[in-house]
């Protein structure tokens, strides 16, 4: 719970005004410095996997520049090895939620150097000559809950030179805190309680309550992704420092394809550049594609947990693309049949709704205590029939009352009022363009509204970042 700790928040402002007042030369040192003390703070001995990391891919690369291609590529795939040992290991031994491991963030440091391995091998990159500012690069604090996996390429300059204090990007950045804390406190946190009733007690709740607790747990988990994206986005622009995006309206997706290349894009860009692209990605034709896109989704799984469970949600996301392929033609004669145009509304509504469907489906396996449990749950979902209990007093067991729900309501309705807003222009952008009076009102209105309302005190417990457990 990193982000929502308050002694978390203090070294941040410490870190800043000492940021801001040394040279503009010398910002980064501190950077390194309060990234590595916020390490050895919140994650204890876990530093050493993290420094391990680092020393390892640090001198591959370097290596990587001065061998020949094949005694190079045996120092990157001992490299690989070395750093993901201790991950595997981890992944595989884990029993239950461990508050050390998402604090450490290891499963993306780990790709993180990876990338950097791989890229200097491939030429795209130079290896750092600073083993410092390679550091850097790798322990830069605000990635720690759950990245984005960042590339060397894109991130690690971004630290030096005369960094100056940004004034309009430490604005949006105060913006994107505020919009992390309120999709947390106000939606993902309150949606948990009911997520966590339906799912714990699934022999009691079947039918309709699985579909609703699907339906909570997709909002739960897009506004808590969400929430820590905008909340290290935020904190990074601070330090005049840009993270690479890693969530563009996923659940506004036309098919799975391109969920994907919307939902947690670090990740997704990751296992595309350097999983299946090395595989031959879609040049040695469709079966050979398939098979791909199926060991891809296969290691996603994998990443996110030991169970089956995340096996078979990794498998059916591929099942859902290569069936996509499959059935392009089936889809077209049928808007033809119906006379509807695939450039309509209707059209468009259909497809994003039958995509945000089986996105639900495949969530309520993820969140399932086990693949058994999953099925279970699906073939309730399909086979029990009680509409009703959506429309009588029966949600009201679940856990929020009656104002809890309106709250999670409005606050689910706002979330998709700024969402569509998104299409046409940034609401933080909008608000700075805006009168001093008007913005600080908007600013104090929604900081009053997450204190006054936010999902915490009696009756709440402060949960985790979803994905910062993977």
């Amino acid at each position: 719970m990193l982000f929502l700790s308050f002694r978390f928040y203090a070294a941040v402002l410490v870190l800043l005004l000492i940021y801001y007042c040394v040279p503009p030369k010398a910002r980064w040192m501190v950077l390194l410095t309060g990234s590595l003390g916020i390490y050895v703070c919140f994650s204890g001995w876990g530093i050493f996997l993290l420094l391990f990391s680092v020393i390892v891919s640090y001198g591959v690369g370097r290596a990587l520049e001065r061998l020949e291609k094949k005694w190079g590529k045996l120092a990157l795939a001992c490299g690989i090895i070395a750093v993901s040992l201790p991950l595997l290991l981890i992944k595989v031994g884990r029993r239950g939620e461990t508050d050390w491991l998402a604090v450490m963030g290891i499963s993306y440091f780990t790709l993180q150097v990876i990338a950097y391995m791989v890229d200097v091998w491939r030429g795209e990159v130079k290896a750092e000559k600073n083993p410092a500012k390679y550091a850097l690069f790798v322990t830069f604090f605000p990635q720690i809950v759950q990245g984005p996996i960042a590339r060397y390429g894109q991130l690690g300059q971004q630290f030096f030179g005369e960094k100056r204090l940004d004034e309009k990007l430490f604005v949006k950045g105060f913006q994107w805190i505020l919009w992390g804390f309120f999709l947390k406190l106000m939606i993902a946190d309150r949606a948990g309680v009911v997520v966590d009733t339906v799912f714990g007690e699934w022999r009691i709740y079947t039918g309709s309550y699985v579909l609703l607790g699907g339906i909570l747990y997709s909002i739960q988990l897009y506004a808590d992704f969400m929430a820590c994206v905008f909340l290290a986005k935020g904190i990074a622009a601070m330090f005049g420092i840009t993270l690479a995006d890693n969530f563009n309206r996923p659940y506004f997706s036309d098919n799975m394809k391109e969920f994907w290349a919307r939902w947690h894009i670090s990740l997704s860009s990751w296992l595309k550049d350097y999983i299946y692209i090395t595989l031959g990605g879609s040049r040695k034709g469709k079966i050979r594609k398939w098979v791909n896109l199926i060991l891809v989704f296969v290691v996603s799984g994998i990443w996110h947990g030991s169970g089956l469970r995340y096996i078979a949600w990794g498998l059916m996301h591929a099942g859902y693309q290569i069936a996509g392929e499959m059935t392009v033609g089936i889809r077209k004669g049928l808007y033809r049949m119906f006379r509807i145009p695939e450039d309509s509304f209707l059209a468009e509504l259909l497809r994003k709704g039958t995509t945000l469907f089986l996105v639900m489906l495949a969530w309520i396996v993820f969140r399932a205590e086990s693949l058994r449990t999953a099925l279970k749950m699906l073939r309730s979902l399909f086979m029990v029939y009680n509409p009703w209990v959506l429309f009588d007093d029966s949600i009201f067991s679940l856990g929020l009352d009656m104002k809890e729900w309106m709250l999670l309501v409005l606050a689910v309705l706002a979330l998709v009022a700024v969402s569509l807003q998104q299409r046409k222009t940034e609401v933080g952008e909008w608000l700075l363009r805006q009168h001093l009076l008007l913005r600080w009102t908007v600013y104090i209105a929604a900081i009053l509204l997450i204190v006054v309302y936010g999902a915490y005190g009696a009756g709440f417990d402060a949960q985790a970042f979803i994905y910062g457990g993977f």
